[in-house]
């Protein structure tokens, strides 16, 4: 089963963030532009305001949302494990989701606006 990853693309940020990780990436991950589909609230789940609010990535059949969704892409991706190593850290990992919930949250509420 292929691991699927719910980004927003219509935000310059994430697009250029993934489009980085895609040239990284083989045929095992599927990129879900949550704001041309029409089907990622059915097959998440989560609502639509909430996909804008944070990433996230369906795999094995569990969801998983937020800054963990990024453990996901990075231990998929060769060019990009050591991230996942570092950021997983119980020490380290609380500071990395305190800074995720707040960019994300900044670029939940441009997007909000531009939509």
């Amino acid at each position: 089963m292929k691991t699927k990853v719910y980004f927003n693309n219509s935000c310059s940020i994430c697009r250029a963030e993934i489009n980085a990780y895609k040239k990284h990436c083989d045929d095992n991950i599927e990129w879900v532009d949550i704001s041309s589909s029409k089907d990622s609230e059915t097959q998440t789940g989560v609502a639509v305001d909430d996909l804008y609010r944070r990433m996230h990535v369906i795999e094995n059949g569990k969801l998983i949302s937020g800054s963990k969704s990024f453990f996901i892409i990075w231990k998929n991706i060769p060019k990009y494990k050591f991230l996942y190593k570092i950021f997983k850290n119980p020490i380290i990992f609380p500071f990395f989701n305190a800074f995720y919930e707040v960019a994300a949250l900044f670029l939940y509420l441009k997007s909000k606006i531009n939509r």
